[in-house]
């Protein structure tokens, strides 16, 4: 299907140490090539939070690139015949395709392994019962993970071909797999290759023109460009073009900043109570009380904003699952904060509620957000959509459990989930968009559907990372939540339990912040919501698949010629 037409290997220079190298990557074969690949997509990894070195990837992106051009043939010694014929040409698509996935599965291990071993952390809580298994899920969740990356080489390989367009192939394909990753089997997108320049607040603002999916295309095909260096004046012009487009993002962004101070709600003072609590003292209900008093003690301490404490702040708000108890079977834990909360003051909590389960779930647990009044009743819960797999439920809850496997929080019979996201009504406050933990990872899918139209005024995150400890987990999910702001032009509350709690504005600034692994309060107040973004305004996946009918084409322009011969 490819024959060799004049370029890289005819217009790249021919000497150098940089074309030199560029040779000896596209020629590498079998367990060389996916090693390299593997050790380039753990290059690549340094692109996210908490190093956040987004050029990592215009390094790591150009290697798998030549990789690629390998499996494709690109660079093949010069009396290589290509094929002829229909029959020919499919039969060598076929031949790169098993290459370009193993090479794309080498990147993929490598980008995840080194991004997310902290996922570790979280069996070492309760050693115990967990530890044995923290090397199997260190490795085996990126290999899966891998799955998408070596698919989205597969598909870049379908449309490759020996010119600079080649990168429009490779950019639609990974974006592609990587929005795949992020919905099968409930998706998991963290870390998506567009949260590169998430933690660069111009270049962040590009969220609101193209999402993270947008932004996911552009960090490929933009940092994959320096490869174009390499294939003489035609590439050189195409890397220049990349480079002026991301420079435009950065001043467009830089020019949204300052047309949009800053403002803020009236009337609406948030204290947001950091309380710093060891995960394994956490779900321990002998220290239910003891707990309980902590929390009290430390979200009526006196700071510079309320010298008297609670007196002048109209919405407390603690982390997720605050409690080691169910608060209604627990009269004196209502009691309580009954005595503790001034009579404006709505306390906002996570907590696990019991109920009836919806059907076709059976457990009567819900991980939940509640709204306390300052009299100690609750008056309004709203459930979590999006559990943890293996975290807050077991794939086969009933059989692995009859084996003795446990999922992490070691709730019998595991949580059951709502059926969709629902705004929460708090006094004081404008209509909230309630996200529990992980839930803030997924974009485009965080605000409850409304008959009326009506946007929520906030976002209210709340979490608890202490499963993670200090390690880079935490700052990439804070990270991964500010882009949901900038995305939907909403501010974002967030509170965790450790980690980072901070008040965002709808920008994606961060107002005020506390630091991983510190026992804080924090007060502030709530930013307006921005103008709704024209991603909001033209639906996210319309963005998408423009985005990959362009590039699919253009990648399919060179081929054309085969196909008529």
């Amino acid at each position: 299907m490819l024959t060799r037409p004049p370029g890289p290997t005819a217009s790249a220079p021919r000497s150098g140490r940089l074309a030199a190298a560029a040779r000896a990557i596209r020629g590498l074969k079998g367990l060389a090539r996916t090693g390299t690949a593997f050790a380039a997509g753990a290059f690549g990894a340094l692109a996210m939070p908490p190093v956040s070195f987004w050029p990592a990837l215009a390094l790591s992106f150009p290697v798998l690139v030549l990789l690629l051009d390998g499996c494709a043939g690109i660079g093949a010694p010069a009396d290589a015949s290509p094929p002829r014929g229909p029959r020919q040409r499919l039969r060598a698509l076929r031949q790169r395709l098993g290459p370009a996935a193993a090479t794309g599965w080498g990147f993929g291990f490598g980008y995840f392994l080194a991004s997310l071993w902290w996922i570790g952390a979280a069996f070492l809580v309760d050693a115990e019962a967990f530890g044995l298994l923290m090397p199997f899920a260190v490795l085996a969740m990126p290999a899966g993970l891998a799955v998408f990356t070596a698919l989205g080489a597969m598909l870049a390989a379908l449309v490759w071909s020996a010119t600079p367009l080649r990168l429009f192939g490779f950019a639609a394909g990974l974006t592609v797999a990587e929005w795949l990753r992020g919905h099968v089997l409930t998706g998991f997108p963290w870390n998506s290759f567009g949260y590169a320049f998430a933690d660069t607040l111009v270049l962040m603002q590009s969220a609101a023109l193209v999402g993270l999916w947008g932004l996911t295309f552009f960090a490929l095909l933009l940092l994959a460009s320096p490869v174009l260096l390499l294939e003489g004046r035609r590439g050189r012009l195409g890397c220049a073009a990349a480079a002026l487009v991301l420079a435009g993002a950065a001043a467009w962004g830089w020019a949204r900043l300052e047309a949009n101070p800053t403002r803020f709600v009236d009337g609406v003072n948030l204290r947001l109570m950091q309380p710093n609590l060891p995960q394994d003292r956490k779900f321990a209900y002998d220290h239910g009380r003891e707990i309980l008093a902590d929390y009290l003690a430390l979200s009526t301490r006196p700071s510079a904003t309320h010298p008297q404490g609670l007196e002048g702040v109209t919405v407390l708000i603690w982390p997720e699952s605050a409690f080691p108890f169910i608060y209604e079977r627990e009269p004196w834990a209502q009691e309580a904060i009954a005595a503790a909360l001034p009579p404006n003051v709505t306390l906002v909590t996570g907590a696990v509620r019991y109920g009836a389960p919806p059907d076709g779930q059976m457990s009567p647990f819900f991980n939940a957000i509640r709204v306390i009044a300052a009299d100690g009743a609750v008056r309004m819960s709203t459930d979590k959509v999006h559990l943890v797999p293996f975290g807050e439920y077991l794939p086969f809850q009933n059989t692995l459990e009859s084996i003795g496997i446990e999922q992490l929080t070691r709730v019998r019979g595991g949580f059951s989930s709502a059926p969709g996201l629902r705004m929460l009504s708090v006094p004081g406050l404008p209509p909230v968009a309630p996200l529990v933990c992980y839930e803030a990872v997924f974009p485009h899918a965080v605000l409850p559907p409304s008959a009326s139209g009506e946007r929520p005024g906030l976002l209210l995150n709340l979490t608890n990372d202490a499963w993670f400890g200090r390690t880079p987990g935490p700052y990439q999910h804070f990270v991964q939540a500010r882009l949901r702001a900038v995305e939907e032009g909403l501010p974002m509350v967030r509170v965790a339990n450790t980690g980072i709690s901070a008040v965002i504005d709808p920008l994606g600034r961060t107002l005020a912040r506390t630091r991983l692994g510190e026992e804080a309060i924090l007060d502030f107040r709530l930013p307006v919501v921005a103008q709704t973004p024209p991603m909001v305004a033209t639906s996210a996946h319309t963005v998408l698949v423009t985005l990959l009918i362009i590039a699919f084409g253009l990648a399919l322009t060179p081929l054309y010629p085969m196909f008529t011969r």
